[in-house]
């Protein structure tokens, strides 16, 4: 094999460097041994992929793969413990004979000397640059063969609770980006609908102002918030802004012109592919401004760009410190549909590769079937890729998405409680209801509730309005063990009659016409 794909180099023989270590020390040279000879290789970059044929012997390989992010591919038969088996991104079912042994290695071989006879078609020796890669991105576009790693936010490595300085030196280098151009007129708000009360009187602009003051707090760091806001929401943003000037958070309003403005980043309608929502054409469109400069100066190195409709979005430490740990430079937050019930979610635990028809960023009932994540529009970006790309003109605002411009992309799958979009009354029912509280403006789930989903919300155009919504719900009913809420009971109130239904009453398929009904 190590002959065929030009990887054995018989003059470095003699410099014989032993196995362990072999992906932290990836830049070493590596000894392998045979029965009749021995194979060292040059120095390499990170591998693309890990094969293991004797997997009860690679434990260790396992664990540093899987913590490096490392897709794997392996041997497995019933004999292979859970816990080793759920980090094998492409599991091949046999036993290690020979024969099969030599048919894997076989594939492997054809595999690289085709891709290596496709680079050489470029040139010998020529190198393919960024015009290159965004040319091959363009010209692949839609291909089934276009995958991205998605790691189970549970297979995170936590933060060191007890270094506080080495958290403190990851977090400065953190800086948090939020579009407030989403409106809420379809729910009769005049304004943003960063400044909705959705819980106790806390507004999603209050929610990730309080999880930073939190961080800033305990880590004694300082995680700037950069607030991008259109014409018409950036008096009402300055105005509530007012009352976090005692606070120990470094808030930036930025108010985007026409030259900040683009409506076409990508296409909404467009299912069949993972993208990002606008909100990231105008993050790229402030880091021309020269932010991005600004930013890089004091040290930042990495932004989390969040999406506007989601109230439930964390400045999560875990992810970044993944990031740091395994030099990321892209990473999208999603989550499971639950299309598939408890399978998709059992599914979900499993680190592995995904198509990206498997994504749609349409996060509605109807919209889902028939795909495994929902793209949450939450990005986690390296700035200094971000720097790298804008230089060479390689990046627009219209292939943010595009994933094969960074040298190392993912996405996580995040828990559903984390992505809580605000689009309608219905949002705000689950929001305010007992389903859900937050501390230190994260939303936490009642443990109280069994069924991994949350329950089916569809009020009535009765409801649309806010306004509406709040006359009549003077209090949000109890739903932690509830289902679905899509009009089994019908209450029709003639012109005139009022019909007011009592606290603790429990109706199912009825008709209400009068009170008697009740």
């Amino acid at each position: 094999m190590t002959s065929r794909v030009t990887s054995l180099i018989p003059e470095r023989a003699s410099s014989l460097w032993k196995m362990r270590g072999f992906l932290t020390n990836s830049c070493s040279p590596k000894k392998f041994r045979s029965r009749h000879k021995k194979l060292v290789f040059a120095p390499t970059k990170m591998p693309d992929c890990v094969v293991i044929f004797d997997t009860e012997r690679k434990s260790s390989v396992f664990l540093e793969a899987e913590r490096l992010g490392i897709p794997i591919v392996a041997l497995v038969d019933s004999s292979m413990p859970w816990e080793y088996y759920k980090k094998v991104t492409y599991p091949i079912p046999a036993n290690d004979s020979v024969q099969f042994v030599y048919l894997i290695c076989n594939m492997i071989t054809k595999c690289l000397m085709l891709e290596k006879k496709k680079d050489g078609a470029k040139g010998p020796g020529k190198k393919a640059t960024i015009k290159d890669r965004v040319e091959s991105t363009s010209e692949s576009e839609g291909s089934a063969s276009d995958e991205v790693l998605v790691v189970p936010y549970e297979n995170l490595a936590p933060m060191s609770c007890a270094d506080v300085a080495e958290s403190k030196q990851l977090l400065d280098k953190l800086v948090v980006v939020k579009y407030n151009g989403a409106l809420g007129k379809n729910m009769g708000f005049g304004g943003p609908k960063s400044l909705i009360e959705v819980k106790n009187g806390s507004t999603p602009l209050d929610l990730i102002v309080n999880q930073i003051q939190s961080l800033n707090s305990k880590y004694g760091c300082n995680i700037p918030l950069l607030l991008m806001n259109p014409k018409n929401t950036h008096n009402d943003i300055v105005k509530a802004l007012e009352k976090y000037s005692t606070l120990d958070v470094d808030i930036h309003p930025f108010e985007q012109g026409e030259h900040t403005q683009h409506e076409s980043f990508v296409s909404e309608g467009c299912e069949d592919k993972w993208q990002s929502s606008k909100h990231g054409a105008h993050f790229l469109s402030l880091m021309n401004s020269g932010t991005l400069d600004v930013l890089l100066a004091q040290g930042k190195e990495y932004a989390l760009v969040v999406n506007p409709d989601n109230v439930a979005g964390v400045v999560d430490p875990k992810i970044l410190n993944h990031l740091a740990q395994n030099s990321i430079e892209y990473c999208s937050e999603v989550t499971p549909t639950t299309s598939n019930g408890l399978i998709n979610f059992m599914a979900s635990s499993l680190q592995g590769m995904f198509k990206l028809e498997d994504f749609t960023s349409d996060h509605s009932e109807k919209s889902v079937k028939g795909f495994k994540y929902i793209d949450t529009r939450s990005l986690w970006l390296n700035l200094k890729a971000i720097k790298r790309l804008v230089d060479t003109s390689a990046l627009n605002l219209d292939n943010l998405s595009t994933l094969k411009l960074f040298e190392n992309s993912i996405g996580i799958s995040i828990p559903q409680s984390r992505f809580l979009p605000l689009n309608c009354t219905s949002d705000l029912f689950l929001l305010q209801s007992d389903l859900y509280s937050f501390t230190e403006g994260m939303f936490v789930r009642n443990d109280a509730r069994v069924s991994p989903s949350d329950p089916s919300i569809a009020l009535g155009p009765e409801f649309e309005k806010i306004s509406d919504f709040k006359r009549r719900f003077e209090t949000i009913p109890s739903i932690v063990k509830l289902d679905s809420l899509e009009g089994k009971v019908v209450i029709d109130a003639s012109p005139g009659l009022t019909l007011r239904i009592p606290g603790g009453v429990v109706l199912e398929d009825e008709e209400i016409n009068d009170p008697t009904d009740i």
